[in-house]
């Protein structure tokens, strides 16, 4: 969708989620920004309406159902909402066992924070059969990592979930795009301690990510090397990949 002049963007006090906002701010652009780190949250919006945005921030929890369906809908109908992107994620982990709570927290946020997010903006889309979504899935999608279990899970049910939106909704007017990134630059991108190939920074991503909504791919994967790298594992025999995952490193 190229007319986009309202939009909801969760996960937006640091990283993509912070540049893909101030990729859109704009005079005439309505931004509802989403995030938990009040401070930084603030600083993305701050920087926003200097762009010339109408700016509304809320400090909120994706895996909150019910304050989610009341923080959408409120926004939806103060101003139909254009374009959802359901970018809030965390990551972590399981290579070494990783603590029950923590892999049910990444599941929360990743996955019903997608649905907390997406479900209630897709009534208001339906009532106008207008509308866009983009959903934050991974490359780590494309296969299951040992050394990310919980993680790469997440994004491979919320990529399978959007694609699947993407054909069922099509015939009422709305777009879904999924959005499958690789290394960029953010909070956690941060922890990792590994090399990290085809690093890219986040502006650049959010730059890419908009022309892909604009088009409206169904697939907005990069950087081009890696996806096709990923793609590739995710598409050869399990037992052929088994060694060459276990080798991989374990994310924090």
């Amino acid at each position: 969708m190229k007319d986009v002049r309202v939009l909801l963007i969760t996960g937006a006090s640091s990283g993509i989620g912070a540049a893909l906002a101030r990729c859109y701010a704009a005079p005439g652009t309505t931004l509802v920004l989403g995030g938990r780190d009040r401070a930084r949250l603030e600083a993305t919006a701050d920087a926003c309406r200097e762009s010339g945005a109408e700016v509304h921030a809320s400090t909120i929890d994706v895996r909150d159902a019910t304050v989610m369906t009341a923080w959408v809908r409120e926004a939806d109908a103060r101003r139909p909402l254009d374009l959802v992107i359901a970018n809030a994620g965390i990551s972590g982990g399981t290579g070494g066992g990783d603590a029950a709570a923590r892999t049910r927290e990444i599941f929360a946020t990743n996955v019903d924070g997608v649905l907390n997010t997406v479900l209630p903006a897709i009534e208001g889309m339906r009532e106008r059969r207008r509308g866009q979504i983009g959903i934050m899935s991974s490359l780590a999608a494309f296969r299951g990592l040992p050394g990310a279990a919980a993680y790469s899970a997440s994004k491979a049910a919320v990529k399978a979930w959007g694609e699947g939106l993407r054909g069922w909704l099509a015939g009422e007017g709305i777009e879904v795009s999924v959005v499958c990134p690789g290394f960029v630059e953010s909070r956690i991108t941060a922890a990792n301690r590994f090399a990290m190939p085809l690093l890219m920074d986040a502006d650049r991503a959010a730059a890419i990510i908009r022309r892909g909504l604009e088009a409206d791919r169904s697939r907005i994967a990069f950087p081009r090397r890696l996806y096709a790298a990923a793609w590739l594992l995710g598409a050869l025999p399990v037992n052929l990949t088994d060694r060459l995952v276990r080798a991989l490193p374990e994310k924090r």
